[in-house]
């Protein structure tokens, strides 16, 4: 490990200088000059590697190796700032003079990803330097050097929930301070695979930009609601008029949402990592994991021991969960195999057929307080079908699986999976090839309220607080 960085020796700068700084505001650390140095040396960067990251171009190397000094030089100067993160900075030192040792090949950053461990500093607003060369997921698919400010969402009552029933040691809620142009998209996660690296280790952290969450959920479902005339509650309302309250409120979604992945009546593997399925199954995963939250939420807000703070989120995640799947998730995208629409379309129409959500007069009502209950029992099926798919082979829980979002979706009418037109005697590659890209299409209400949504939510890539 580099003993260029550590917690009691300041390297660049004049120490006193630094100790100052070390309680600068989010907006001095944003306009600190290092912080500025590195994120345009980054940036610079991006535009010599390739795909993989490398740089091959010789004759590009002397200014990379100038860019490369600006990063290097940039993090040690910043390095007091972020006093508990001082082995990570040090190792990324280390691993960028690699990098350049090796003229700059595939870069391998897994010795200061595996000293970056977030999830044991989570106090609100601790804050973070991440600089790795990463894809960003709905963002770059290339391993680029990003630079990233980020600061840490950790509200009392969400800790509370995380230290009893809700244990979640992975998650990482946090908010964007500043970043360089591969967050200025939709990404909206850092996850430590994304990193260039050697192999893969076990990953025993994710981050979630609640900020950006929320910035995009407030933008996206004022239009909605606007358009579609629909009243909401006060409640409700509030999260569109309040910020801190909408990432609060998200950060705890997230929190059920993402422990949900791997608890409950799964199928052996419910990602089938490294295997192709029909876009639908992840479409019902994800589905599962919000209900789960919805579900959790509905029990914390009517039982009679929840705290009123919690009780107040509570409700505020079952509007959140019920917007963003109906507004956001439903037309977000391209329709090729975009299975987080198939999913926001499947709660929409669930509600409707349950006679709990209304297009009457060119104006949507809801039933408020017959919601809950109809949204937990869409649940139920999702868990009813995962419960049954212990006993099932895996193509009879595709077919199940399909079966359950067809009863409430119509498919495409040249669907060859509506009538079983499938080689069900050949491999399960037969069938997932058989899928269509837009296996559900919209409905004709979503057709009309996507062209006028279409605007505002190409609008939200790159959305912060600051910009919401």
């Amino acid at each position: 490990m580099s003993e260029r960085i550590s917690t009691s020796t300041a390297v660049v700068g004049e120490p006193e200088v630094l100790e100052d700084e070390a309680g600068a505001s989010a907006s001095e650390l944003i306009a600190h000059p290092a912080w500025q140095e590195l994120k345009a040396a980054a940036t610079a960067l991006q535009a010599h590697q390739l795909k993989d990251g490398s740089i091959p171009d010789e004759a590009a190397h002397p200014q990379v190796r100038a860019l490369v000094a600006t990063i290097r030089r940039s993090v040690i100067h910043l390095a007091p700032l972020f006093a508990h993160d001082a082995a990570y900075l040090a190792a990324l030192d280390d691993d960028f003079g690699r990098w350049e040792a090796s003229g700059f090949g595939v870069p391998d950053f897994l010795n200061a990803l595996t000293e970056f461990q977030p999830q044991h500093t989570r106090v609100n607003g601790m804050r973070h330097l991440v600089v790795f060369p990463m894809v960003t997921q709905n963002g770059s698919s290339s391993r680029l050097v990003e630079a990233v400010l980020i600061e840490v969402i950790w509200p009392e009552f969400v800790a509370e929930l995380e230290a009893g029933e809700y244990s979640n040691k992975l998650f990482v809620p946090i908010r964007f301070l500043d970043f360089t142009p591969g967050y200025e998209t939709n990404s909206a996660v850092l996850f430590p695979e994304t990193v260039a690296m050697r192999e893969i280790p076990t990953f025993s952290w994710g981050a979630i930009f609640a900020d950006r969450e929320a910035a995009r959920f407030r933008r996206v479902v004022r239009q909605a609601a606007s358009i579609t005339r629909l009243e909401l509650p006060e409640d409700a309302a509030a999260l569109l008029d309040d910020q801190h309250l909408t990432e609060e409120t998200f950060v705890m979604w997230d929190l059920i949402h993402d422990r949900t992945h791997m608890r409950g009546d799964l199928p052996f593997d419910p990602f089938m990592i490294k295997q192709r399925m029909p876009y639908f199954l992840y479409s019902l995963e994800e589905l599962r994991c919000d209900l789960t939250a919805y579900r959790e939420a509905v029990r914390m807000s009517r039982a009679e021991d929840t705290d009123d703070v919690t009780r107040e989120h509570a409700k505020l995640v079952q509007y959140a969960v019920l917007f963003d799947r109906i507004f956001r998730f439903a037309l977000t995208g391209s329709r090729v195999r975009n299975y987080d629409g198939v999913g926001g379309q499947l709660l929409f129409a669930w509600l409707h057929q349950h006679h709990v959500l209304h297009w009457t007069d060119t104006r949507l009502t809801i039933d408020w307080a017959d919601v809950p209950d109809v949204i937990v029992a869409l649940g139920a099926q999702i868990d009813e079908l995962y419960w049954r798919s212990i006993d099932r082979p895996k193509v009879a829980h595709w077919l199940a699986a399909y079966d359950l979002v067809a009863a409430t979706l119509t498919p495409h009418p040249a669907s060859k999976w509506a009538t079983r037109e499938l080689p069900l005697d050949g491999p399960a590659k037969g069938l997932t090839d058989a899928v269509l890209d837009d296996e559900f299409p919209l409905s004709m209400f979503y057709e009309a309220l996507s062209k006028k949504m279409a605007a505002v939510i190409e609008s939200t890539a790159g959305i912060t607080a600051e910009s919401a």
